[in-house]
């Protein structure tokens, strides 16, 4: 068996600058607002702002995102993302995530299901990343 993989869209997200929690029972926690950004190459939008990663330094060092943003489509429609990575401590860039999505009625039926993976990077200024999505899927 292989695994096939199709870029489904890309997402340029604009960041707030971070608001640190502090030392937590699960580690250091600090909360990255999502301010805006764009939806392109494959589908178009924007991302809306009011979303965020709550992300933790574990005691290991290593790295537990957690994002939660919504999506406006070019026709409207709204979809919700959750996005989550752990990563080693000391990782580089590229990270992959495990992004999942929430679609409406009359959103694009290829978010309800399947199995989507993130390839985050950083974006073109310091307050933002780009997230490349891509479908998985298996072929004999």
């Amino acid at each position: 068996m292989a695994l096939n993989t199709r870029h489904i869209f890309t997402i340029d997200v604009l960041l707030g600058p971070a608001v640190d929690v502090g030392e937590t029972p699960s580690g250091y926690r600090r909360v990255v607002p999502i301010v805006g950004g764009r939806v392109s190459e494959g589908m178009d939008g924007t991302v809306l702002p009011g979303g965020a990663d709550w992300n933790v330094v574990r005691p290991d060092a290593s790295m537990e995102l957690w994002a939660r943003y919504e999506l406006q489509l070019s026709d409207g429609v709204v979809v919700s993302v959750v996005n989550t990575a752990i990563h080693a401590a000391g990782a580089e860039f590229p990270i992959l995530t495990s992004p999942r999505f929430d679609v409406g009625s009359g959103g694009p039926e290829c978010l309800r299901n399947g199995v989507y993976v993130g390839v985050l990077r950083p974006g073109t200024t310091e307050l933002s990343v780009r997230l490349e999505v891509h479908e998985v899927s298996a072929a004999e």
